[in-house]
């Protein structure tokens, strides 16, 4: 059922970022929000041009001008939010967007709060709710990952494969409701082998979206890399050498890094999230122990590890001591300081200087290597909102299921599939409350 926002009074905010810039776009949305920008913009006559259309003017408060701007204006229903829309292109002056923002509330706009045009949007049918969710994540898509995953859920792909899931199973919903109304009649529309085969067809397209979410945080959040070695083995010196920066303390004092350092850098279209260990050795510093566990529960909470030594006695300390805890990890093998001694590749290790930089951008070309983006399919969940009902929608199928190994009866049945039809609904937003609408465009940023 399409969603129809009950308050539709114009609403305005700017739509572009905060702070000083050449150009600023204020947008304006909602019932007569054309004539109410007519009122202070002194040019054409907003209500008598087509949609779409871009106007050169002037602002004016009285008889003072404010800023010459450019209104485009988009009629209903061809605007973002489905409603008359202005928007006005004006300098990016503080003191300009203040005055005009001003001027719309002492003529009839409220201030829009956080994700307000977005959530119109989604109320007046625009799209559903992954896609406006999917809206947020695009303008937060720092690599490419991230932006291809976004551009996917907001162009419908995700929604439409749980539409044809949705519509499936209302179709046998609809077949054992009906045989609840003729109860007394033992009849069955509903063929129970034919179900069985639904479900397990279902749970065939939704177990590979479920175990996507793996892949989507990776690539929202970016993929945690940990730096360990041995004190002084030039851990710093290499997330320096990544970032480009004095980010950590270098130093020859070993056990300098008494704690985790993390930065984020975008490698080949994929964020990766580097933490810098403190050095693992043995030591009877009470803080310096606190910051080997540390270590290891950074170790713990990577992908991938990179393992840096100087020499081959640093490196079998090394797999001696948390050969569990690269269990199941990614492991580069790195060989650091290759410039102060005679160097002899061994296999399977990267020899690199950090401090000279040598060999770091094959480094880097390694570590993308381990998570290249064609490894992700068309969609990716990303949305922790969207697994968990994924996972509720999976836990209720798997009921259906048993229900029909133990011969219960259609009520059952229909209450299983109605839940997995309701967690599938949540998703999309076709089922909402206002407590949900509030916690995800309460996200957004204002003027989105």
């Amino acid at each position: 059922m399409e969603n129809k926002i009950i308050e539709n009074e114009p609403i305005c905010a700017l739509a572009t970022a905060q702070g000083v810039g050449a150009i600023a776009v204020i947008r304006v949305s909602g019932e007569k929000c054309i004539e109410l920008v007519d009122r202070i913009f002194k040019g054409k006559k907003l209500t008598n041009v087509a949609s779409h259309t871009v106007h050169f003017g002037l602002i004016m408060e009285g008889e003072k001008l404010v800023d010459e701007v450019l209104a485009t204006v988009f009629k209903n229903p061809k605007s973002f939010t489905k409603e008359d829309s202005v928007e006005i292109s004006c300098h990016g002056s503080s003191y300009i967007i203040g005055s005009i923002l001003k001027l719309l509330v002492a003529n009839g706009c409220k201030i829009a709060k956080p994700g307000e045009f977005t959530q119109r949007a989604f109320a007046n049918g625009q799209f559903d709710l992954i896609q406006a969710e999917a809206v947020a994540d695009l303008i937060a898509a720092d690599s490419a990952a991230a932006h291809k995953a976004a551009m996917h859920q907001m162009r419908g792909g995700f929604s439409k494969k749980l539409a044809e899931l949705r519509e499936d199973l209302i179709h046998f919903a609809s077949m054992i409701e009906l045989e609840l109304d003729f109860g007394e009649e033992d009849v069955e529309f509903a063929d129970r082998d034919d179900l069985r085969k639904l479900i397990y067809d279902i749970n065939k397209q939704l177990l590979p979206l479920i175990s996507s979410f793996d892949e989507g945080n990776v690539i929202k959040e970016g993929v945690p890399v940990a730096i360990i070695g041995t004190p002084n083995a030039g851990k710093s010196t290499l997330l320096n050498a990544f970032l480009n920066e004095d980010k950590a303390i270098v130093s020859d004092i070993a056990g300098t890094t008494r704690d985790t350092i993390e930065d984020i850098l975008i490698v080949g279209g994929r964020k990766f999230r580097f933490i810098d260990t403190a050095g693992i050795r043995k030591t009877e510093d009470t803080v310096e122990n606190i910051g080997i566990d540390r270590s290891r529960k950074a170790i713990d909470k990577s992908e991938i590890v990179i393992v840096l030594y100087e020499n081959e006695k640093d490196k079998s300390y090394l797999l001696e001591n948390f050969e569990a805890a690269f269990n199941n990890k990614k492991l580069l093998f790195v060989r650091n300081k290759i410039d102060v001694d005679n160097y002899q590749a061994q296999e399977g290790e990267i020899g690199i200087s950090a401090k000279e930089g040598t060999n770091v951008e094959h480094l880097l070309e390694k570590l993308t290597s381990l998570y290249s983006l064609e490894q992700s399919g068309d969609i990716v969940v990303t949305n922790l909102r969207h697994y968990e009902h994924l996972i509720k929608t999976n836990e209720a199928l798997e009921e259906v299921l048993t229900g029909l190994d133990n011969g219960v009866t259609g009520d059952f049945l229909a209450q299983d599939i109605r839940l997995s039809l309701h967690h599938l609904g949540e998703i999309t937003g076709t089922i909402t409350t206002d407590d949900l609408l509030k916690n995800i465009f309460g996200k957004f940023c204002i003027g989105k």
